[in-house]
């Protein structure tokens, strides 16, 4: 059980969520929508709850090497390749149905005006000197081994610059408490234990900066010093700030948590080098790091460059919103590689949402409009049904696990067709002097069906919209005719 049980809206402070800022070499796939899906709940959710404001960010990662060769592979202006792209991930919020409060792009004025503050905040631990290392152009960063790099399989390439370094060697001990005090929490408890790992085996100094040249002239130029750009992880993650602007007191400083949704292979950037760099700059840092893992195609992890791509866009078109944002939630593993197939998405969606959610709520609309021509009895109690269900939806988004926030909402749905079969209103339908308890079931169920279609909203917001309305009697009048709420695919 979590120590606070209300979720991830805390108290009446704003909540500040974001996801990573994918880089645009290549256009987006599956994992970047499962993380933009998790944020989206935990955003809708945390409004739901109505203790506070809210805010989801997010954006795309444009000063990278990797789109700049990505850009001259293509024979593409870089910046023409970069706009062409970040425009498809920030097309994905459309079809996923995300409500993102603000996008933030690198290449902005505003990003980059932040950038510059933040280097200036953070000058006390930059120094200068010459570097000699193992690089991987897909990670964007220097490896401590040689061969192949164990994400990306390609060959390290051994590079020799004289660049700048952060400090962070000098708020280990800082970074240590705050993480094993719970103060800067890691969810799930395998991903904390991994970081108290690389913090307890030491922290090096790390390069923040790279020379223009290697850079093709593409990126932030580091204050003072034109001859080298910032590095891409430095510039990519200034843009929890950046984007905030003049609201940074708000949003940030003044927030109750400040959360970053985040896959596990960019983990010790933002739950080491990123608390690290806003400590030096006298900044709070981040309350919440909520780390998932990769999906894979027969098991092989989904990429956009080596790997097999999945294009959530085309599975929205094939398959409908509502499929592939429940597909993600409910079977993505918490911990752990989940593979993906259609087949998989599609049985899915058939057994829980069309034969499931959506065959209850027409069975139950039906009933009333068969014994009842479509009028909602006043009388009925839907209270049971979600006994101990919004403290356990609440307490398993605070530990971002979404199969027993979606689970917990199921059980609803099971229990309320075992609560049909048990009383049977066809039955009570055709005894005499059984008119009121007739009238009591199709009410409480009216109820459960209600109930449910407001707590998934965060979940499927679009099919719990189509659910609200099929049980609107618009002020006890009739409800609409019973229809489908999803579609089948099997």
């Amino acid at each position: 059980m979590t120590t606070d049980p209300t979720g991830i809206a805390g108290n009446d402070s704003p909540t500040y969520l974001t996801t990573t800022i994918p880089y645009v070499n290549a256009r987006p796939h599956l994992g970047f929508a499962l993380e933009l899906v998790q944020a989206d709940v935990l955003a809708r959710h945390a409004r739901l709850a109505g203790r506070g404001p809210v805010r989801l960010q997010t954006g795309t990662d444009e000063n990278s090497l990797k789109n700049v060769l990505a850009a001259e592979a293509a024979g593409v202006p870089v910046r023409d390749f970069v706009d062409r792209n970040a425009r498809a991930f920030l097309d994905l919020h459309g079809p996923l149905s995300v409500s993102a409060d603000d996008v933030v792009r690198t290449s902005e004025p505003r990003h980059r005006a932040g950038v510059e503050r933040l280097w200036r905040a953070c000058a006390h631990d930059l120094y200068r000197r010459r570097y000699e290392g193992l690089y991987c152009v897909g990670c964007e960063a220097f490896h401590a081994k040689g061969g192949r790099c164990a994400e990306h399989g390609t060959e390290l390439e051994r590079v020799s610059e004289e660049n700048w370094f952060f400090r962070l060697s000098r708020h280990t001990g800082r970074l240590h408490d705050l993480i094993a005090s719970g103060a800067l929490r890691i969810e799930p408890a395998e991903r904390r234990r991994e970081v108290l790992g690389l913090v307890a085996g030491g922290l090096e100094d790390f390069s923040v900066s790279r020379p223009a040249a290697r850079a093709r002239g593409w990126g932030i130029p580091v204050p003072g010093d034109p001859g080298q750009v910032v590095y891409v992880w430095w510039d990519a993650l200034a843009n929890y700030l950046t984007a905030l602007g003049d609201d940074r007191g708000r949003w940030w400083t003044d927030a109750g948590r400040r959360v970053h949704v985040v896959g596990k292979d960019v983990l010790r950037f933002h739950a080491v080098h990123w608390p690290a760099i806003l400590l030096s700059a006298g900044e709070a840092p981040p309350t919440d790091v909520l780390v998932h893992d990769h999906l894979t195609v027969d098991g092989r992890k989904i990429s956009k460059s080596g790997g097999p791509a999945v294009d959530p866009v085309e599975l929205v078109r094939a398959y409908g919103t509502d499929a592939v944002r429940w597909w993600l939630l409910r079977d993505v593993a918490r911990v752990g590689e989940t593979d993906f197939t259609a087949g998989r998405l599609a049985a899915r969606a058939d057994r829980e949402l069309a034969h499931g959610i959506g065959n209850l709520v027409k069975r139950v609309v039906t009933l009333v409009h068969r014994h009842r021509d479509g009028r909602v009895p006043a009388d009925g109690d839907a209270a049971p049904f979600f006994a101990g269900v919004d403290e356990s939806v609440a307490a398993a988004l605070h530990d971002a696990d979404f199969r027993a926030a979606t689970g917990a909402l199921w059980n609803v749905v099971v229990e309320a067709n075992r609560h049909i079969e048990r009383v049977r209103p066809w039955d009570l339908a055709g005894r005499r002097g059984a008119g009121r308890d007739l009238d009591e079931a199709l009410a409480t169920l009216i109820g459960v069906c209600r109930g449910l279609a407001v707590r998934l909203e965060p979940f499927l917001p679009d099919g719990a919209a189509r659910a609200r309305a099929a049980l609107d009697d618009r002020g006890g009048g009739a409800l609409p005719p019973p229809e489908s709420l999803f579609g089948r695919h099997l």
